[in-house]
């Protein structure tokens, strides 16, 4: 029996002709993918290279006295401020995005995501600053978990309000893309960093790197930022309306059910995505015994896999629809969150290439269609600030808690338990996807549906 589902936005519905009214020039749209891309990398470069130190360093250089298992999960725990952070950042920094426009809101995200980067590769240890240095690591991690749940939304709709209608799945994937090369790119980092030097010098400074190189990347893609042009379906919007007072407010009354199953429809794609980047590196280094530079390898590949799994959603969510690749994303997820640990516990390096690359490969499919699903989930005036926030709540359940609870759960009972609770989280995302209506088709410019609705009247 087919779930209900909820009512489109209002004026979403758009024939043809709408839709081609607001298509933009031919040769914009590779330009402004280029820009989205190229920014996303660098603001998910710098948020992907916490996670990774995360798992391999933070537990001896910010936790000692805790041991190697309390430290890696409280290491893990600081991961996960950032997630609960995120929801705070999307509803600060879409409030500007709906009120200021999406281009003032990249160049903030990006300015503080780069400034709490760089503070963190310059921190001292607690060997040398004591409770200080965890408490800084915290503030500044709150830092990125702020910048990040601005960044998303505001990208996503560069591209997105941008796009021709018929290839908006295709455009808007570049963001979550640029996701995904962060994650090779910040990897790549960490790989090539202890493949040049020994694991007591990578865990006394060389993981600093990473974090310091990042402000060469956060000036090109300032410079790269400040040349875009805002978003022509924001600006027929003010012009029609003015802009929200309150986005939020206003998303909250409107739309709260469309917030909760988009986020819900996510939730999957987290846990397996940052399960990956995450925790997984330090489950095969240390469980598994698994060499950290061929560990590190392993992720870079997982990458490759996220990047094809993105584009390919994105690409079949213009042809067949955006729910209908959610269904099957999450419909896939379940058994293999189910056979995911028995699998990695042989305890091979070939086992452990093919666990976490499809596991990457299935979360890239369902990022592939967030991008368009969510933008088209929501209206213009606070489109910035409810598509920010859904993200970003999939991004707390998904992404925080796994991660967090992973070493406490397979400690206790083992893999198999943990991946069924995996299981429940893919259970819930299939849920939420059936009880959410498609949204492919869907003009994000309202003016020109009432226009062209107008005219067609006369």
């Amino acid at each position: 029996m087919n779930a209900p589902n909820p009512p489109a936005p209002s004026g979403a519905q758009v024939s043809t002709e709408a839709g081609a009214v607001s298509s933009p020039p031919s040769n914009t749209m590779p330009r402004v993918a280029l820009a989205g891309l190229v920014g996303t990398v660098i603001e998910f470069y710098d948020f992907i290279i916490y996670g990774t130190a995360a798992a391999l360093v933070f537990a001896h250089a910010f936790f000692p006295a805790l041991g190697t298992a309390s430290g890696t999960v409280v290491s893990f725990a600081t991961l996960g401020v950032a997630f609960v952070a995120r929801p705070v950042g999307a509803v600060l920094f879409g409030h500007f995005g709906d009120r200021l426009g999406r281009k003032k809101t990249l160049i903030a995200t990006m300015t503080t995501m780069g400034l709490a980067t760089v503070l963190i590769g310059l921190l001292p240890t607690a060997d040398t600053a004591g409770i200080i240095a965890p408490v800084a690591l915290v503030v500044l991690r709150v830092g990125q978990g702020l910048a990040a749940g601005g960044e998303w939304a505001g990208a996503a709709l560069l591209l997105s309000e941008h796009a021709p209608t018929g290839r908006r799945g295709f455009w808007t994937m570049f963001n979550n893309l640029g996701g995904a090369v962060a994650n090779m790119l910040a990897l790549s980092t960490f790989f090539i960093t202890s493949l040049v030097m020994t694991d007591e010098a990578f865990i006394s400074y060389g993981w600093r790197i990473p974090f310091l190189i990042s402000i060469v990347f956060v000036i090109f893609g300032l410079w790269v930022r400040l040349r875009l042009d805002e978003t022509p379906v924001f600006q027929n919007e003010v012009e029609r309306r003015g802009a929200s007072s309150l986005p939020f407010k206003e998303a909250l009354r409107t739309q709260w059910k469309h917030i909760l199953l988009g986020a819900g429809t996510l939730v999957m794609a987290f846990a397996f995505n940052y399960m990956g980047a995450s925790y997984l590196t330090n489950y095969g280094t240390t469980t598994l015994s698994l060499g950290k530079s061929a560990v590190l390898g392993t992720g870079v590949f997982g990458g490759l896999m996220l990047a094809v799994g993105i584009i390919s959603g994105g690409i079949l969510s213009d042809r067949f629809g955006r729910r209908r690749v959610l269904i099957a994303a999450n419909v896939v997820s379940i058994p293999w969150a189910v056979v995911l640990f028995p699998l990695l516990n042989l305890k091979s390096l070939g086992t452990f290439w093919v666990g976490l690359s499809i596991t990457f490969l299935i979360a890239g499919h369902a990022f592939g269609v967030s991008g368009s699903f969510l933008s088209e989930l929501f209206h213009t005036r606070f489109r910035c600030t409810a598509a920010g926030l859904a993200y970003s709540l999939a991004g707390v359940v998904g992404g925080a808690v796994p991660p967090l609870v992973a070493t406490t759960v397979i400690s206790s009972y083992g893999g198999l338990a943990f991946g069924l609770m995996l299981a429940v989280l893919g259970v819930v995302a299939l849920v939420c996807t059936l009880n959410v209506s498609e949204t492919r088709g869907r003009a994000l410019d309202e003016a020109h549906v009432e226009a062209a609705a107008v005219q067609h009247v006369r």
